[in-house]
């Protein structure tokens, strides 16, 4: 039942990427990627979300105050354990890309994360994360799908947390960290075993 409704936002994203693309309602600007070469091949791409100002919705039964205010997420027990998160994301230069939504469950044990990013004019990915983070502080996932210029490719991503330790009154708590690894056609990479991965230990 988790993994239906998982599925369906994910689908209801799709869908709503897929008919902006087909009938746009403004011409998409397609901003410029930020990519560097991989030491051990691949190509590189980073993004990341300040938060609270970069949240666009989030919901869960029974925590705190919803984003946005009023926002009325399902009184359903089998969605008890189920947290989704929307984003805006920024690249390298901090200007805004795209949308991500993450969405994690917990059912029986078992710990589901996933996320899918929509980068306008470029097409969307979706990644599986691994439940547990790394030593190092990121958690890793494998890119299973994507779209247009995404849809020959595979790779992985990188997810961690870091706070900010300013005392600028307006500064975020801290951001998101989104690092991509897209590793060429038809690939299924191994996620390193190790917990210092190049180039995600920076």
């Amino acid at each position: 039942m988790i993994r239906t409704f998982i599925l369906g936002i994910l689908l209801g994203v799709l869908a709503a990427a897929g008919a902006l693309y087909a009938f746009p309602a403004v011409d998409q600007e397609r901003a410029a990627s930020i990519v560097t070469v991989a030491p051990n091949g691949g190509n590189v791409e980073s993004f990341h979300i300040n938060i609270p100002m970069d949240r666009v919705m989030t919901g869960r039964q029974g925590e705190g105050v919803p984003v946005p205010p009023g926002l009325n997420w399902p009184q359903d027990e089998v969605l008890a354990n189920v947290r989704t998160e929307m984003f805006k994301i920024r690249n390298a230069r901090d200007s805004v890309v795209g949308v991500a939504v993450r969405t994690a469950a917990r059912l029986d044990g078992e710990t589901v994360i996933d996320w899918m990013l929509h980068l306008p004019a470029r097409g969307s990915l979706f990644v599986n994360m691994e439940a547990v983070p790394r030593e190092n502080g990121f958690r890793l996932g494998r890119i299973r799908s994507g779209s247009r210029e995404f849809a020959p490719l595979s790779g992985m991503m990188g997810e961690r947390w870091v706070a900010n330790d300013s005392d600028d009154e307006d500064a975020p708590l801290g951001r998101i960290e989104l690092r991509t690894t897209y590793v060429g056609e038809l690939q299924e990479p191994d996620l390193p075993a190790d917990a210092d991965v190049e180039g995600y230990d920076q």
